[in-house]
């Protein structure tokens, strides 16, 4: 992978100085900058875009969710990772409606931060497990009727094989279809169901009983 920069966005200095350190050892890290504030990071941007930024979802003044859905509107190559700490699941659906890549957990090992970084370059997205647990858990506490919505049948299974991981490519191959016709339907799933992402898509079709987990 080539080099990138790293943006640590929380408002705990003790936090940001730790974490710096270790993003210092992994090979792949050209610069680590460091924000305070929301409004410090959104400030900064103009004169230093950075690939990959570490987002803290609560702090004060401007949030971590807006001033994510910010500097994505000014520069949605930018991969945003999420840092969240036990409890804060009612934060994740607007964190990914918001459009971040990933979550890790604030006590997570840094071989996981690697993996996080690594699959969001990628143009993947990445869920630490214990997010993952309770993501889930809070979306069957809150899960609606309503199944599939518009969804066709053929659209219903690409969006399962999505779920399962596969690509458009894979997806392809499964179904015995055109890899243009799975991104057609990728295209139309992401409309009818608003999703901006993967992750949104995941969300989607557990909330909708279309996949169990």
């Amino acid at each position: 992978m080539n080099e990138i920069n790293v943006c640590l966005v929380d408002d705990h200095q003790l936090f940001r100085e730790g974490m710096k350190l270790l993003l210092e050892k992994l090979s792949f890290i050209r610069e680590v900058r460091e924000a305070s504030s929301g409004q410090e990071f959104l400030d900064s941007l103009p004169g230093a875009v950075p690939d990959v930024v570490f987002m803290d979802i609560e702090m004060p003044g401007i949030s971590g969710i807006e001033t994510t859905r910010q500097a994505l509107e000014q520069y949605p190559d930018m991969h945003v990772i999420a840092l969240s700490m036990y409890g804060e699941e009612a934060y994740y659906t607007k964190m990914i409606s918001a459009g971040v890549k990933g979550f890790l957990l604030k006590n997570s090992s840094i071989q996981e931060v690697e993996d996080a970084i690594v699959n969001v370059v990628e143009g993947k997205n990445y869920f630490s497990q214990e997010v993952v647990t309770g993501l889930v858990q809070g979306l069957t506490r809150k899960k609606k009727s309503g199944g599939r919505g518009d969804l066709s049948d053929r659209e219903v299974e690409v969006l399962i094989h999505i779920c399962k991981g596969y690509s458009n490519k894979e997806i392809a191959d499964t179904l015995f279809l055109s890899k243009r016709t799975v991104d057609k339907h990728r295209e139309n799933i992401l409309l009818k169901t608003g999703a901006k992402n993967t992750a949104g898509l995941v969300m989607y079709a557990i909330q909708s009983g279309i996949i169990e987990l």
